[in-house]
């Protein structure tokens, strides 16, 4: 079984400052949005793995953006189109696309724009939304946990009790 559930878990319900929660969760998100075939994903991964986020939360939200992707592709994609095709902005995209490496970032596909641009939009209100969770969380779902002794009955099942006991060693 994989521990990354219980890390989680173990994150939301911890002493991690609820910004990083949602810092990384938005993150997440937003990259989970882009394809990953382009120097521009790559760059913004592996610039967040510098960012302090909570790593499970990160992974997690990412693999939820890259389920959710293919279903907003027509989204991202008119999105894209409408970026793309402003008459301002094309003299600057023709400069771009002569700067060596830019064109590696597939900035002019209409679904990596699109969806860039849909995480970025995306990116305050999942920030919120996740802090408010966590908040909440915290608040009203952990004592009631605590008071059913939920954990303690999850405890007994031998295979996941050796893996809470594994994460409460972190």
């Amino acid at each position: 079984m994989n521990t990354l559930g219980l890390d989680l878990f173990d994150a939301v319900s911890s002493n991690t400052h609820p910004s990083e929660i949602a810092h990384a969760f938005a993150c997440g998100i937003l990259l989970g949005f882009m394809p990953k075939d382009n120097l521009l994903w790559y760059a913004i991964f592996i610039m967040l793995y510098f960012v302090r986020i909570q790593k499970s939360v990160y992974t997690l939200s990412f693999m939820l953006g890259s389920l959710l992707a293919p279903l907003l592709d027509p989204v991202f994609d008119t999105v894209g189109w409408w970026i793309l095709t402003q008459q301002s902005a094309i003299p600057a995209y023709r400069w771009l696309l002569n700067v060596p490496f830019v064109a590696f970032t597939k900035f002019n596909n209409t679904i990596v724009m699109g969806s860039l641009a849909c995480g970025v939009v995306l990116y305050i209100p999942l920030f919120w939304l996740s802090r408010l969770f966590t908040m909440l969380w915290r608040k009203y779902a952990m004592p009631t946990i605590y008071k059913w002794h939920i954990l303690d009955i999850v405890d007994n099942i031998p295979v996941v009790g050796g893996l809470i006991k594994k994460v409460g060693k972190k």
